[in-house]
């Protein structure tokens, strides 16, 4: 199994090596490797068992380190990165041919961030490349907040854990582009659109896609437990499944149905902050999925502030 712990030194050099570690960020654990050696990349694809048209998100350190891998940016996404860096934001910027093709499945943009983690930012201003870093987690499956979650799923997989703690946001990164001087937010996430157009004003916010995604996280069905997970009316929801006499947790926003039908419930947030419920979300499927039930109940939140966000992962979640 992997060696959890806090060795930078060590981190560095596994990566020096050509070796995949599990890598902390503000968002979710990501699984890391050199972005500019391809063997390294397609290690991260077999690791994840990741189809390779899902591009992946390449991590630097600071703004300076992107204009070694990426053109001139655009002025809106300039003025975004000048407000978010570091933080929950990925850019999809023209690459330059030092970045491997196979980190953008081809295509000629490359999504980009720079993270606000203090280990990972640590970590990466000591290297001598870009990490290629997709969630640490089986493709498809919910992505990990905890150095524990990397350890369950992959730590058969990878020699090192870099162990920062939990992660403060806990969902992935909002995805922003530029097509035909319209700013569009191609995933949603850890950045609310709310303060993007404060920015750069109205942008145009992509629905998810099944098939040859233009950025990391469009795919539709993602995020999923292996239990089945069903997303509508709770209420109703649990009727129906305690009539049928089966066995069911429940994944709520703000109300407590530990007393009802339920064999399981984990509130997201019971003094209904979004912030906390971001941050709960993949540890609470999480739970639920290693839990005694046979399926999964969740609902909707409100489509404000990081609603709208949560609501993308349920949804694709529920998607299978």
């Amino acid at each position: 199994m992997a060696e959890i712990g806090k060795d930078i030194d060590r981190a560095k050099q596994l990566l020096e090596a050509g070796e995949l570690i599990g890598f902390p960020t503000e968002t979710v654990y990501g699984l890391a490797g050199n972005a500019l050696k391809e063997d390294t990349v397609i290690k991260i694809f077999e690791t994840k068992n990741r189809p390779s048209f899902d591009p992946l998100i390449v991590h630097t350190g600071n703004i300076e380190q992107i204009s070694k891998y990426t053109f001139p940016i655009d002025e809106d996404l300039q003025k975004l990165a000048d407000k978010f860096w570091p933080g929950p934001l990925t850019l999809l910027l023209k690459k330059k041919e030092v970045v491997p093709d196979l980190v953008t499945s081809g295509l000629d943009l490359v999504a980009v961030r720079v993270p606000a983690h203090p280990m990972a930012q640590e970590l990466l201003l000591h290297l001598d490349f870009p990490l290629a870093a997709p969630s640490a987690n089986p493709f498809g499956y919910i992505s990990p907040t905890q150095a524990s979650h990397v350890e369950d799923q992959l730590g058969h997989k990878v020699p090192y854990i870099l162990d920062g703690g939990n992660c403060d946001v806990g969902l992935e990164s909002t995805i922003v582009g530029i097509e035909q001087s319209q700013t569009i937010i191609y995933r949603l996430g850890g950045t609310q659109v709310s303060a993007i157009e404060d920015v750069v004003g109205k942008v145009l916010i992509l629905p998810q896609s099944s098939s040859n995604p233009k950025s990391p996280g469009m795919l539709k069905s993602h995020y999923a437990p292996r239990k089945p997970f069903i997303l509508g009316n709770l209420e109703e929801l649990m009727d129906k499944y305690a009539s049928s006499g089966v066995k069911f947790g429940v994944l709520s926003f703000e109300k407590d149905y530990s007393f009802s039908q339920a064999a399981e419930n984990f509130i997201l947030s019971p003094r209904r902050d979004f912030s906390e419920a971001a941050k709960n979300l993949f540890a609470g499927m999480r739970y639920l999925d290693g839990a005694d039930v046979s399926v999964i109940l969740a609902e909707e939140l409100p489509e404000e502030h990081f609603g709208k966000a949560i609501n993308d992962r349920l949804r694709r979640a529920a998607a299978k």
